[in-house]
């Protein structure tokens, strides 16, 4: 079915005052025979304007006074790698990457007399490893089964196999004879924050003119003087800005014609957002559709086989649009075995007397559970919704799925390891200024700052947003 829409035009916000802000009194109004019946109270047709929130449910806000924020996160426990068969007849291996396919230094922690298992080639193997030097990516093997790999079914050819070390033998009576500590593994994060500034402007005498409608906005402004209405918008749409731009940003590539600051604090470099920070260290799916990551649960399954493979955080938050919310109650009501006549999703005890539920708030599956909830920033046609609808192929972004809870990762600010939610904004701030958000009024009109026959209303921010193990993130495109 096919939905066309006749809506009339509505433009966004511009740096003039039109005729759409004013009533037309010569026409509408004196020039007149008869007053018009004039409906005071603006409409609200687009309901709530404002898209913030997301923010507030899933991060927590917290003050830093320094220019940059950086942060630790642990690396895996266990030592695995990827590796090639380098002569399978002289059983020597090649260490190449770590297993999350990090291209890996001639430094690793395979020692001698460790146990190994060894899978590639279509089988998998049991061996101790009899060499390997420090400073040297290449080890040798010897297998339990057999006298070398060849002997088992390796061939030079086997790349990019896998090697895990799950344990040591000795002989009795003899000294270690590893050769080396390992020592942990980290990676260190850092983030900038960015400025974010906007202004109102109105002069004294439309501060001072009273007009015919009663405006109202959602800050709860109310009356007959339109820049109360003026105002509040700014002000609402910079509060948007302060969400979107901690989703949004980027930071500013090597290759890119944004000049860089300088010393003295010239120029801009952006800073990671929420769907970067995804995109360069967690996961993405766009689906066997192309469209929805949740058209049945063998495609679901597999979002759960990566979170296996990373954290494995329990509890987890969905934020999507609208067509994946529907695909994702799509998928669970056909698990009900009684959803085909179409009168039973869910658990509900539907009835013929009530309203029918054909909607889900969450759901577990394996040892995950899931909750879901519709993102307005994903609909609305002026936010995300209209990006999605010009965007091509995997650009468009469908929802996000983040773990609930905290994270103990080590503050190298402060020294010492704090818990934290995954998510958190880091605005500046000191025992004299904060920067979280600012706003401050200049002119002559109301308390008088300057001789400009105006009162302006700025506002500012300065802050940044911290993805915490993001390897537990997922971005649905």
């Amino acid at each position: 079915m096919a939905i066309t829409s006749a809506t009339q035009s509505r433009g966004a916000a511009v740096q003039a005052a039109t005729s759409e802000n004013y009533l037309d009194i010569q026409n509408n109004g004196w020039a007149q025979q008869y007053l018009p019946d004039l409906i005071e109270k603006e409409a609200e047709v687009f309901g709530k304007r404002t898209i913030s929130g997301f923010l507030s449910q899933v991060s927590a806000e917290e003050a830093m006074s320094a220019d940059q924020v950086i942060w630790s996160e642990q690396g895996r426990l266990h030592l695995s790698y990827r590796c090639d068969i380098l002569d399978a007849s002289a059983s020597t291996v090649n260490i190449t990457h770590n297993i999350d396919g990090v291209a890996q230094t001639t430094t690793h922690g395979v020692r001698v007399g460790d146990q190994v298992l060894i899978a590639g080639g279509g089988q998998t193997v049991t061996a101790r490893v009899s060499v390997a030097a420090a400073g040297n990516q290449t080890i040798t093997v010897q297998p339990y089964a057999n006298a070398h790999l060849s002997d088992l079914g390796f061939a030079d050819s086997d790349n990019d196999c896998r090697i895990l070390v799950f344990g040591s033998e000795n002989a009795k009576g003899t000294a270690y004879v590893g050769g080396r500590a390992n020592e942990p593994q980290f990676t260190t994060f850092t983030n900038k924050p960015i400025i974010l500034k906007d202004m109102y402007e109105v002069s004294g005498s439309d501060v001072s003119q009273i007009g015919w409608v009663e405006v109202s906005g959602e800050d709860g402004q109310n009356g007959y003087y339109w820049y109360l209405k003026a105002e509040g918008d700014t002000r609402a749409r910079f509060m948007d800005y302060l969400e979107m731009s901690m989703i949004e940003s980027e930071k500013v590539a090597a290759d890119s014609a944004i000049a860089l600051p300088t010393d003295g604090g010239a120029g801009t470099a952006g800073t990671e957002g929420l769907f970067a920070a995804i995109t360069s260290r967690g996961h993405q799916t766009s689906g066997v559709t192309g469209v929805n990551a949740a058209t049945d649960l063998a495609e679901f399954d597999a979002i759960l086989a990566e979170f296996d493979k990373n954290g494995a955080i329990e509890e987890n938050m969905l934020f999507v649009n609208r067509a994946t919310a529907l695909a994702f109650d799509d998928m669970l009501a056909s698990m009900n075995s009684y959803g085909a006549g179409g009168t039973s999703y869910g658990v509900f005890n539907n009835s013929e007397d009530m309203a029918l539920n054909l909607g889900f708030s969450g759901f577990r599956r394996g040892s995950y559970d899931f909750y879901k909830s519709d993102w307005k920033y994903l609909n609305d046609l002026a936010t995300r919704g209209g990006i999605n609808e010009g965007a091509t192929g995997g650009e468009a972004i469908r929802g996000v799925i983040i773990p609930a809870g905290v994270s103990s990762v080590y503050d190298e600010v402060l020294g010492r390891n704090l818990k934290r939610p995954f998510l958190h904004v880091r605005y500046r701030a000191s025992n004299t200024e904060s920067r979280q958000m600012k706003t401050w009024i200049t002119g002559s009109v109301g308390a008088v700052t300057s001789d400009l026959d105006a009162m302006t209303v700025n506002f500012l921010s300065e802050r940044c947003m911290v993805v915490q193990g993001a390897n537990n993130f997922m971005l649905m495109n």
